[in-house]
């Protein structure tokens, strides 16, 4: 199947843009470039002063070789949503247009300086505010598939408490003195005059800005994408859960969604000026997201996302045309990789999990990508499997995993990677998973000797990359696993 941007979603803005914009690359009457189908939010003010561009990031920091990055001021006029009928397991929604305010928030864009290198996908991401502060978890996740492809990407401020600030669900060592005080209230000389109406409007907001990038206006350099996906993770791929279901169907903005990380549960509707209860929608009604759209659908989930808290195994559903899942042993909600330099100042008892997940990120954005282009799916995936009432992960001997996706780290381990806390109950652990060594007796019973060991190794890595859940570009990170000086 080849999928291809609706009607007025690839060139939004169009001729108008051209002019009014005076965009770079835009084209002509007979260039197939069509006017605007909806409200596009203005992203005329470039965003400067202060202490300069501030985005939650573990370690990978703001600026990266051969890439731009510039902030906006995303305004316009929003609508939020009513729900009409019931929400139905089976996620075939219909949102009706509730009340609209005025918004002023933020975009953060990082594109490719060189045009000729922009590879014309555009990823936007809904920034992730678990932890109280407008954070990047599924770029950092990917960012050297995003570089070495040449993808331009934006992190939307979708939501209230990004903004204007409010509470915390999540504090991470490191956070303390900026978590819940809102862009607004972290540096006021730069993002002072940002106002936010509520999260009921981050829907409409989120399709505002991506009308508005996918026209190509001066905010990317004068780059006009031709694909535009969403991405999000944690929090943002909850509230993606309630916009592919809801708003897709009728605004049809993006290509494809890269779901990373769900709960069964989905981000609920508010009113103006609320919050979304996230913490009071843990344990909802499961909802799978609707298999009646054309937009491809990636939902990366991590072993630790399965079960538990968050419990996404209640809303497996199959692979189909439009649909992959893939869950991936030996990994946690959030990891070592994502939380950076803070990930040894964390007290769980254990060491926090170190595992693969960021490799499978990568190739899960890259078939997506080529999905939306007309490629070949992505390849299916076998499940992680799970035993007992309530369910938990089935695991072997050692604790790892039983299913799902398999890498090196896990199918031939120095360590238990595994997405199960250790013994601090706080929700942050919960989330963090673990990695246990393997004791010195236990790897000789593994391993005859190092060189044993090595080709096992590269064996199961020419496996992960083979069957496309690691890309071929990514070995080296991959072997950043390998160990051998471990062995006895």
């Amino acid at each position: 199947m080849i999928f291809k941007r609706p009607s007025g979603a690839k060139t939004l803005i169009g001729l108008a843009a051209c002019f009014v914009l005076a965009t770079a690359g835009c084209g002509s009457d007979d260039d197939g470039v069509e006017p605007p189908t909806g409200p596009t939010a203005d992203l005329s003010e470039e965003l400067v002063g202060g202490n300069g561009i501030f985005v939650g990031s573990g370690s990978l920091g703001v600026d990266f070789p051969g890439y731009a990055a510039a902030e906006y001021v995303a305004a316009g006029t929003a609508t939020s949503y009513r729900t009409v009928g019931e929400q139905s397991a089976d996620g075939r929604w219909t949102f009706a247009a509730d009340g609209t305010a005025d918004y002023r928030t933020r975009v953060l864009i990082r594109y490719p300086e060189d045009r000729d290198a922009f590879s014309g996908t555009l990823i936007v991401e809904w920034m992730n505010v678990s932890g109280g502060v407008d954070a990047n978890p599924n770029f950092d996740s990917v960012v050297e598939e995003v570089l070495r492809q040449g993808h331009a990407w934006a992190g939307v401020s979708a939501q209230l408490i990004g903004v204007e600030g409010g509470p915390v669900l999540v504090v991470a060592p490191g956070a303390e003195g900026l978590a819940g005080k809102g862009l607004k209230g972290i540096d006021p000389v730069r993002y002072g005059t940002l106002s936010h109406p509520g999260d009921g409007f981050s829907f409409d907001i989120f399709t505002q800005v991506a009308r508005a990038l996918g026209a190509g206006p001066d905010a990317i350099g004068g780059l006009r994408p031709d694909v535009v996906l969403a991405a999000g993770e944690s929090q943002s791929a909850i509230a993606l859960v309630t916009y592919y279901n809801g708003v897709q169907p009728t605004e049809n903005v993006f290509d494809g969604f890269f779901v990373h990380s769900r709960g069964s549960f989905a981000l609920p509707l508010v009113g103006p000026g609320e919050y979304a209860d996230l913490a009071g929608a843990i344990g909802g009604e499961p909802v799978i997201l609707r298999t009646d759209l054309d937009a491809p659908v990636i939902e990366l989930q991590a072993e630790g996302d399965v079960t538990g808290l968050l419990n996404s195994r209640l809303v497996r559903q199959p692979d189909s045309e439009t649909f992959r899942l893939w869950e991936v042993a030996g990994t946690a909600h959030a990891d070592a990789r994502l939380v950076g330099i803070i990930a040894d100042f964390i007290d769980c008892g254990v060491p926090i999990n170190h595992g693969p997940l960021h490799l499978t990120a990568k190739a899960a954005l890259h078939h997506l990508d080529n999905w939306v282009r007309g490629d070949d799916a992505p390849p299916t995936a076998p499940l992680l499997e799970t035993e007992g009432e309530p369910a938990e992960i089935a695991r072997d001997a050692d604790g790892i995993a039983l299913g799902g996706i398999r890498t090196p780290p896990v199918d031939v381990p120095l360590d238990v990677h595994s997405g199960e806390a250790g013994p601090n109950p706080s929700i942050l652990c919960l989330l963090l998973g673990s990695t246990t060594p393997l004791s010195a007796e236990r790897l000789s019973e593994l391993y005859s000797s190092a060189t044993d060991y090595e080709e096992r190794f590269a064996n199961a890595a020419d496996t992960a990359i083979d069957d496309g859940y690691v890309l071929e570009e990514d070995r080296e990170l991959l072997f950043e696993y390998f160990e051998p000086e471990r062995i006895p």
